[in-house]
Formats: C-alpha cells, structure tokens, sequence
C-alpha cells in the first residue's frame, strides 16, 4: 500500500503540533508523567504572579501556579495550583505569596498539623512583607532624620553670620586697642612730669624741713633730761602709797579687804540672782500671777503648777509612744 505525500506532511504536522503543545504544556510546569492534585487560593493582590510560577515546601519545588483568574465583581484573584499528591495538604495550611529581591514570585507553602483537604479544596492564603514593606517605617524615621537635620543646618547658618558678625568686629577691636594705648601712652607721659615735678618740690620741701626736725630733736632731749628726775620722783611716791595700800588690804580690817578674803557677798548675790531669775521665768511662764486684778493665791499657784507638769509628762508619755 502506497501512501501519499500529502498524508505524510498532514501526520507530521500532527506529530509535530502535538509535541510543540506538550512541550510547551512541559516548561510552563505540567508534567503528564506525575500525578497531581488541584487547589485553589483567593488573594487580593497577587503582585505579579503569573502561570507555571513555582510552589515550593521547605524550599523544594512540589508543584507549579496552574491558572491565574481575576474575579473583578468580587475584588480578588483566584489562583489554580498544581501540586503533587505525594504532598499532604491540611486545613490549617497556609499559601504564602512570596517573592525573591529581583522581582521573581512563588507560593510557599506552610503546611501545620489538620485535616487532610481533597482535590479542588481553597488554600488559606497570606502574603509575605515585601521590601516596600520594610521601606516605609524606616522612610519615615529617615523623614525625621532629615526635619532634624534642617533644623540643626538652620542653626548652624545662624550660628555661622553671627560668627562673621564677632570676627567684623574683632577686626575692628585691634584699630580701638591700638589708638587706646596711644592714648595712655600720652596719658603716662603727662603722668610721669607730674610725678618727677612733685618729687622735685617734695624734695625741696625735705631739704627745708631738715633744720626744724634738728631743732626739734635739740627740744625733745632737752624736755626729756628736765622731766627725767620729776618722773622718777612722782614714780617712787606712787609706789610707796600703792604698797601701803595693799599693806592695808592684807590686814583684812577693811572693808575692801573682807570683799577680797570672804564669800559672803558672792553668795548672797548669787542667790539674790538666782531668785531674780527664777522670778523673770516664773512672770514669763504665768503672767496671770501676777497681773490678775487681785493676784492669785500660793495654793491656787501650787496647784496649777501641779497640773501644767502632769499635763506636759503626759504629753511626753503620747510623744514616746508615736
């Protein structure tokens, strides 16, 4: 049997159509060999995932993103996935969105202890932190760093005119110094004549004073050697009426000497005074003693004083217990 050439292109075009879509089918993730079951996971947001992207379990690939559908009326993306059904998947597994730093998306699963799901069971989904995640607290803190900053800048160029302020007028404080000590210099100058003209009349004035201070020593001398032999006189008379003065006061016939040799009249006073000072406290602690109309008696006093002490040692007993 003689076939044709037209039926020998028409098969191999079928053979060839028919490779080229399991091929393709190949490297978008569909393997015809293994067996696999289909879940489904609804996200809000799939960040650019799209089909035949990864599903990895601890960092192994275990299946690949089989359909991506957008459900518009109900604000969400329904994502088919294809996992192999050696994998075990429960009711508490979660399908992490996640992605690599260059833009590249996966779904990792995190697969925690439940019920097993069946095929076409939903997924829990969650999506991972991205960078812009991460970017936005430290873009804020970056905005406070940078108010900072300004405001620090702002006052250092304050800081910095009214330095240029000090260093205009420093320049100008060398040209005041300068014509101020020129002005002193002058002044010193008038100032020494003056002193070398008083030194001069002062000199002049020592000079002139010189035979009166010598005459004054001549008088001095003078008056020392006439009042010598009254002074030694006057001293001697002295002495003699002190010692019988004290000769007087040692017999102790006097009345000076009784004051010198007995106590009589310190004791007395001290008493006297003692008195007088227990009187002023007395006046001072019960001035009613006193100023009533018609005084009060001794008793009525004794008696009050009797109180007032077991008042106050009362009060010291409440005192000590506190």
């Amino acid at each position: 049997m003689k076939i044709s050439r037209e039926f020998k292109v028409g098969l191999f075009m079928v053979v060839a159509i028919t490779l080229l879509y399991f091929g393709f089918s190949f490297l978008k993730g569909q393997d015809f060999l293994s067996s696999s079951k289909h879940y489904y996971v609804f996200y809000e947001n799939v960040d650019g995932l799209t089909e035949s992207n990864q599903i990895t379990l601890n960092g192994y690939a275990v299946g690949r993103v089989r359909s991506v559908e957008i459900q518009q009326d109900k604000n969400r993306v329904l994502v088919e996935l294809d996992i192999d059904s050696d994998i075990v998947v429960s009711d508490a597994t979660v399908a992490m969105l996640n992605g690599e730093l260059l833009g590249g998306r996966f779904i990792q699963l995190m697969i925690n202890k439940g019920n097993a799901l069946k095929g076409n069971d939903t997924i829990k989904a969650a999506v991972a932190k991205g960078l812009m995640d991460y970017a936005e607290p430290v873009a804020a803190n970056l905005q406070t760093t940078l108010a900072k900053v300004n405001t620090v800048l702002d006052g250092l160029t304050t800081d910095i005119h009214r330095m240029d302020t000090i260093f205009k007028r420093m320049q100008a404080t060398p040209l005041l110094l300068n014509q101020t000590l020129r002005t002193a210099n002058g002044g010193i100058g008038d100032l020494s004549a003056s002193f070398g003209k008083v030194a001069n009349n002062l000199n002049g004035s020592l000079e002139e004073l010189k035979p009166t201070l010598a005459n004054f020593h001549s008088l001095s001398d003078s008056l020392k050697r006439l009042e010598l032999a009254q002074t030694l006189t006057k001293a001697q008379q002295t002495l003699g009426k002190l010692n019988e003065t004290l000769t007087r006061f040692n017999k102790g016939d006097n009345t000076m000497s009784k004051l010198m040799t007995e106590d009589t009249l310190y004791v007395n006073l001290n008493k006297l005074l003692h008195s007088v000072d227990s009187l002023s406290q007395h006046f001072n602690q019960n001035p009613r003693h006193f100023l009533a109309p018609l005084g009060k008696s001794k008793r009525r006093i004794e008696k009050e004083r009797k109180e007032e002490e077991k008042k106050k040692q009362e009060e010291d007993a409440a005192k000590k217990k506190n």
